[in-house]
């Protein structure tokens, strides 16, 4: 899936799937030998302090696989194993399963919570410990199922220790195999936020560098010109006074050229800033869609438009959780309008920031004007501006 494709309810969406057929896994087994405990109850092979005592153990089953596959959320081998806790439930469980075997042939039931406590510790242990814990912990539930039900001839166990095998095989499998996929979108989930990060750094890098451009050359030939001319004073005056002029006019220059590149005037276009706001939103998580062509803004309006998208997509970053955004440009004879949209917005203190009022002044300075305004839970960046020198 590429990434202006990227839906970040599909995240939620899988994440709410995973946990229901995660959480409520042991839950649902423990069903089984409560159906065995009250068949044995009608039947009289349980009393009343063994009901009780099988109840508990069925219980801590529940609690422990409850709490251990709630953490299986975070990923694969990052839940929050206990060994000696749960391997001491584990150990009851497989007692339980094997007293009740002894009582009656429905026993057989209590394999399902075992199994799906093992389902759930291997995905929880760490890597080197998976495989040993699977077939363990499988051939362990056999052994003592084929011998709890036919304690002095385990041949005729030998079925039911197979099935007790199978069931928990089966459920380290399923169990193993949901949270591996799991852990996969985990970790592209990670990756996506690590490339927009990237991208805003890749921004600022640039900015950075544009920077450095204009204030690198002058400044040097001012550090330059500046001990030339303090040389110069008392030998040379009029040379020094000379230099003076040309340190002056150097600075404004800088000082023009600094504000341009922060205003967006210098090598900056309304297609360039389009297609940087893209991949910076997309690499974000939000879908981002484009309605108008970018090349049809008048040359002398791209640079005040690529500012207003710039700060629009930095505002989006900052003051939103938006999923979706939208871009119109409109073009109308010697009128450009172009609006922004975002959802899920949350402008601070429902004000305009500082970015947007100096957008403001940008724009009427040509005539033009900026609105920003919630609009049915969206955000709209309003822009527009008339080229001058042409009329309608």
């Amino acid at each position: 899936m590429s990434v202006a494709e990227f839906d970040p309810r599909r995240i939620r969406r899988l994440r709410t799937y995973t946990w229901w057929s995660l959480v409520p896994l042991q839950p649902f087994y423990a069903l089984f030998p409560l159906l065995n405990l009250v068949t044995g109850v009608r039947s009289g092979f349980y009393g009343t302090v063994e009901v009780v005592v099988l109840a508990l153990v069925l219980l801590a089953t529940v609690l422990d696989g409850l709490q251990l596959s709630t953490s299986l959320m975070e990923g694969l081998g990052r839940g929050r194993h206990r060994p000696l806790r749960n391997g001491a439930v584990f150990a009851i469980a497989l007692g339980a399963m094997a007293y009740a075997l002894t009582q009656n042939p429905t026993g057989v039931l209590w394999s399902m919570p075992v199994g799906g406590l093992a389902g759930i510790h291997v995905p929880a242990a760490p890597y080197r410990l998976r495989w040993p814990l699977t077939i363990g912990t499988a051939l362990l539930t056999g052994a003592v199922a084929t011998f709890a039900s036919s304690p002095t001839n385990p041949l005729p166990g030998l079925a039911v220790g197979l099935y007790a095998t199978f069931i928990v095989s089966m459920s380290i499998f399923v169990i193993v195999i949901a949270v591996w996929f799991w852990d996969i979108v985990l970790g592209l989930d990670r990756a996506r936020a690590v490339s927009a990060d990237l991208a805003v750094a890749n921004e600022r890098l640039r900015f950075a560098a544009d920077l450095h451009d204009v204030q690198g050359h002058h400044l040097q030939v001012i550090a330059l010109k500046g001990e030339l001319a303090e040389r110069l004073i008392g030998r040379d005056d009029e040379a020094a006074r000379a230099l003076a002029a040309e340190i002056a006019e150097l600075a404004r220059t800088a000082l023009k050229d600094t504000r341009d590149v922060v205003h967006g005037y210098r090598h900056t276009k309304l297609t360039t800033e389009l297609e940087n706001a893209r991949e910076i939103l997309e690499a974000a998580g939000v879908r981002t869609t484009v309605d108008g062509d970018a090349a049809t803004v008048p040359p002398p309006l791209q640079p005040l438009f690529g500012a207003l998208v710039r700060e629009g997509t930095t505002n989006i970053l900052r003051h939103s959780r938006a999923e979706n955004c939208s871009l119109s440009i409109a073009v109308e004879g010697p009128r450009t309008s172009l609006v922004l949209r975002n959802d899920r917005a949350n402008p601070p203190n429902g004000e305009a920031g500082s970015g947007i009022e100096g957008l403001r002044q940008r724009f009427s300075a040509v005539g033009g004007h900026v609105e920003g305004r919630l609009v049915d839970d969206w955000f709209e960046l309003r822009g527009a501006a008339t080229e001058l020198g042409r009329t309608s």
